[in-house]
């Protein structure tokens, strides 16, 4: 463990400064590859840090490829990252489905850096200050406006501002689950919210997804045995999946979670967008029991590196999910929600909203047509309805992780389903993200899978081994 004495800088982020000590004894091989990192509580206990913090820290390091993690086993030094990163630079043109970030053509740079000028300008030297509590109230405002529009009846007191979704999940957690609470997510789900869960010692239980949402079945009969603290959703545009519930299945969950006692957790990263959604209005919409927490992010439909988002939260919780916060990082930058609430207010945020689902929807319709008329005689297609992610399977008997490093090989990247998952053993689902492709590179990309598709099937056949969950990306 000495090796992970890390002196930190008071004045400067904790887990920047634990990533970027970790990261560096990965590249210069003080820790050998494969070699198991500390467990998450071990390593905050040896640091002095909360437990949060090592979530992150392992989080950012498994997103970048320099650790993977094994079921069941723990998180390991991945040798992958370099050789990756070669690959990519050898290659030029790697097409990248793997990756959730949007375009950078869609940020509107030049308005938002009039929008921190402003900032600057009307708040004075206070714009450095904390902003305690809740967050920059006037933000708050104007995010009660822009949830009116979604159908969400809410008030400022209700809006917590956060640093990003992903703190939203985890202040949630942190104030609200208890060592060996029970959770209920759906499958499969984003894993970072799993990783979170568990960080707080608690129990997870997965609930199948059908193409009309959650299976309702399934959920009924786990709830007369287990009783769970809350479930964690994403009712429009699933990721990974591109799932929506039905209305039904929306006014559904919230009565069974008024029957049997728990909390919904609504993940909303692009409910804006009806796309292909007969019903694309937030969970939280329907909410007549009091029974949703509302996190929104604007990671993918903003610009994702201002780490900004909202969590609406029900009365009786706000105590709760504040102290959370303030024990996570005080409050988001003054300079960012001030900044945003310029933007907000003073640049046409609804116009703006109308450039980016132009965009997404005809890249949605693009890559629907594509992997429909080239993917479908061959491989199983999740009945999307929307969004920026398509979920495939391989036929029975092949391996995604198998199938990421051939098409790597052929110059597209993509997302091995394993990341989905809390535990699976026969990994044949992948993800295509089409938020980061040009029209042009969709096309050429799925072209390529297509082209590709039967040389793979032809070369693995038969060709199983015992292959640990490993998470690349």
């Amino acid at each position: 463990m000495e090796k992970y004495n890390i002196e930190l800088d008071k004045n400067t982020i904790k887990y920047l400064q634990i990533y970027n000590n970790i990261k560096q004894m990965i590249l210069t091989k003080e820790i050998n590859e494969h070699e198991k990192l500390p467990p998450i509580r071990k390593l905050a206990k040896y640091i002095g840090v909360n437990n949060t913090t090592i979530v992150k820290v392992y989080e950012l390091l498994e997103n970048e490829g320099y650790v993977y993690k094994s079921i069941g086993s723990g998180t390991f030094a991945s040798v992958l990252k370099v050789e990756k990163e070669e690959d990519h630079k050898n290659k030029d043109g790697v097409i990248q489905f793997d990756s959730g970030n949007p375009s950078t053509e869609m940020f509107p740079i030049e308005d938002f850096k009039s929008a921190i000028n402003m900032a600057l300008a009307k708040e004075g030297s206070s714009i450095f200050e904390y902003d305690e509590g809740l967050g920059y109230d006037n933000l708050r405002k104007k995010i009660v406006d822009y949830l009116k529009k979604r159908s969400i009846e809410t008030s400022k007191e209700n809006i917590q501002i956060i640093s990003g979704a992903q703190q939203g999940i985890d202040i949630i957690c942190k104030g609200l689950i208890n060592y060996s609470d029970v959770v209920f997510v759906e499958e499969p789900t984003y894993n970072g919210a799993i990783q979170v869960f568990k960080s707080r010692g608690a129990k997870i239980i997965s609930i199948p997804m059908l193409d009309d949402g959650i299976d309702i079945g399934i959920l009924k009969l786990k709830l007369e045995k287990i009783k769970p603290k809350l479930i964690y959703t994403m009712p429009n545009f699933q990721n990974p999946t591109g799932i929506s519930y039905s209305t039904y299945k929306k006014k559904k969950l919230i009565e069974l979670a008024e029957e049997y006692d728990f909390y919904i957790v609504e993940d909303d990263f692009i409910s804006d967008f009806k796309f292909d959604s007969d019903d694309n209005r937030p969970l939280k919409s329907y909410d007549d029991k009091n029974r949703v927490i509302y996190i929104k992010s604007f990671s993918k439909i903003f610009m994702p590196g201002l780490r900004i988002g909202i969590v609406e939260i029900p009365n009786e919780l706000l105590k709760k999910v504040l102290w959370a916060k303030y024990s996570s990082d005080i409050s988001t930058p003054g300079l960012i929600q001030k900044s945003m609430y310029y933007y907000m207010e003073c640049f046409d945020w609804d116009k703006y909203l109308e450039s980016v689902e132009t965009i997404y929807t005809q890249k949605y319709n693009l890559a629907k047509k594509l992997i429909n008329e080239k993917l479908s005689d061959k491989l199983k297609i999740s009945n999307s309805n929307g969004g920026i992610n398509f979920f495939l399977e391989l036929p029975r008997g092949y391996l995604s992780q198998d199938f990421e490093k051939f098409m790597l090989d052929k110059g597209v990247s993509i997302l091995p389903g394993t990341y989905f998952f809390d535990n699976i053993f026969d990994d044949r689902f992948f993800r295509i993200n089409i938020a980061k492709s040009s029209i042009q590179d969709l096309e050429k990309g799925i072209s390529i899978i297509y082209e590709n598709l039967d040389e793979f099937l032809k070369e693995y056949k038969n060709n199983i081994n015992i292959k640990s969950n490993k998470l690349f990306y």
